[in-house]
């Protein structure tokens, strides 16, 4: 996979042991996520009966979702971040903990940079969840993909902090397996890591397999369907107008943090193990 990076082992940025240290911060998390929270797991149960009440322009939305993403996939479509934003967040970064303004970065720079655009990204995740949440059903189906295009917003900018090009069509479909991965079940996580060759002992690289992951682009699908189910009787509460607000915003900003965040981890992650493999090579 294309990388943006290309500092070299000569003035390391971070010694071989902050970077074991970084990764066993990860790989905490990682266990963390195997621990499902109660209510989401209640969350799914319930969806097969709401999906038959649910409106048909909502079904609509949901296979529009479908096309948009798949569109995302192979050319980047609406999507698509440009990265002169992200490159000038990470200078004044740099400068505000003394560094320079030309990468490579250390990674204290990328983790602030990253948990910026993050809070950012909910804060307007919560605004639009207030604001569609106002009107209701009537307004929640503007809500579904205004989410997703945050949601791809937020990972895409988060991956160019850890030296990583959108515009590479298997970073997108990098972009993709954090959604799925922020939105799935246990079992679900380990697949997604699996698939991205991030598990002990992986250089996070999934050039290699690219025709094995791109023949699994069915998990594209599968991120709608389980972004639907996920939010089963959560959005049901949204569908009330104006009490809706309060639940549109409190979900939008939930969603946004568990995709933030398993974007930050995942390429963090990559650029760990990228720069250790470049130390130890």
């Amino acid at each position: 996979m294309q990388d943006r990076e290309t500092d070299g082992s000569r003035n390391p940025l971070e010694t071989p042991e902050m970077l074991r240290a970084a990764l066993a911060e990860i790989a905490k998390w990682e266990k963390e996520q195997n621990k499902l929270m109660i209510w989401d797991r209640i969350a799914r149960l319930p969806f097969k009966l709401l999906d038959k009440v649910t409106p048909k322009f909502i079904h609509e939305k949901i296979g529009q979702l479908l096309d948009e993403l798949g569109s995302y996939i192979q050319n980047g479509g609406n999507y698509l971040v440009a990265g002169r934003k992200v490159g000038k967040l990470m200078e004044e970064t740099s400068r505000a903990s003394g560094g320079t303004d030309n990468g490579p970065y250390p990674l204290a720079v990328m983790d602030a940079a990253a948990q910026k655009l993050s809070e950012t990204s909910r804060n307007a995740a919560t605004a639009q969840g207030a604001t569609t949440g106002f009107g209701g059903i009537f307004t929640l189906a503007a809500d579904i993909p205004a989410v997703l295009g945050l949601s791809l917003k937020a990972i895409q900018e988060i991956g160019l902090c850890y030296g990583y090009d959108p515009t590479d069509k298997t970073e997108r479909i990098f972009t993709v397996k954090v959604m799925q991965f922020a939105s799935s079940d246990i079992v679900g996580k380990r697949t997604v890591l699996k698939e991205l060759n991030l598990q002990a002992g992986g250089d996070g690289n999934i050039a290699a397999g690219t025709n094995e992951t791109v023949s699994r682009i069915q998990g594209w699908r599968e991120v709608v369907t389980v972004y639907r189910d996920n939010w089963g009787w959560k959005k049901l509460f949204q569908m009330v107008p104006v009490a809706g607000m309060f639940f549109g915003a409190y979900n939008n900003r939930k969603a946004l943090d568990e995709v933030t965040e398993a974007a930050r981890m995942l390429y963090r992650k990559r650029r760990i193990m990228a720069r250790l493999q470049e130390l130890e090579g």
